[in-house]
């Protein structure tokens, strides 16, 4: 009985590889930009996110105690935490709720009793590293701040404490966007009621997600 011969494994040419290497090559480049472009837009949406909820919580905590609670931006030495060498800052979107001002003091352990009294901190390179932040008043004026009572509204300058957070320099918007071009363009707006809220500035107007003209 005959055997039947065996035949060579053919593996692929030379011309073959070049072929697929190209075409992976293609599909690589063209799938960069948008993944680039996600990722951008992630950490965006990360950080306004997080800007959100301490407003929130900071509300939320005046009206659980019955006092006033700031909401403050701060800057330090490093995004990824929030330490010691922090800074008051209207461009920053790490953030600290405490009743008194924490500059030179956001390591500070949590306490109702030891001054600046810090209820929760977050710094913006958790999820949100290489965005660009904007606070402002609502006069446009740079603000690092902004203070609620017990009532869940934004305290009124006649009866805020004489420190660094006094109505005309308390944060009404946030505007948070990345600096490639094409980022989404956030923005946290506080209403003098405690009101707190997000809308996109790069959307039609007719879009429910649009920020109020």
């Amino acid at each position: 009985m005959l055997m039947p011969i065996a035949r060579p494994q053919r593996g692929f040419s030379m011309v073959e590889v070049a072929i697929t290497m190209t075409v992976l090559a293609l599909l690589l480049a063209a799938a960069v930009p948008s993944v680039a472009g996600w990722m951008r837009n992630t950490r965006v949406r990360n950080a306004a996110e997080a800007l959100q909820m301490g407003l929130q919580r900071a509300r939320a905590e005046a009206l659980r105690r019955n006092v006033n609670v700031t909401f403050w931006l701060v800057s330090g030495s490093d995004e990824r935490t929030v330490d010691n060498s922090c800074a008051l800052s209207s461009a920053s979107g790490s953030w600290v709720i405490s009743l008194s001002d924490p500059a030179g003091h956001c390591a500070t352990s949590p306490s109702p009793t030891t001054a600046p009294m810090i209820v929760e901190t977050h710094a913006v390179g958790d999820g949100g590293s290489g965005v660009t932040v904007l606070a402002q008043s609502a006069a446009a004026a740079a603000a690092q701040c902004v203070r609620f009572n017990g009532f869940g509204q934004v305290v009124d300058a006649a009866v805020a404490p004489a420190d660094n957070c006094r109505l005309p320099n308390q944060i009404a918007t946030v505007d948070v966007t990345h600096a490639s071009s094409g980022a989404r363009r956030l923005r946290i707006m506080v209403s003098t009621g405690g009101g707190v809220r997000m809308c996109d500035r790069g959307v039609a107007a007719t879009d429910p997600r649009a920020c109020p003209t």
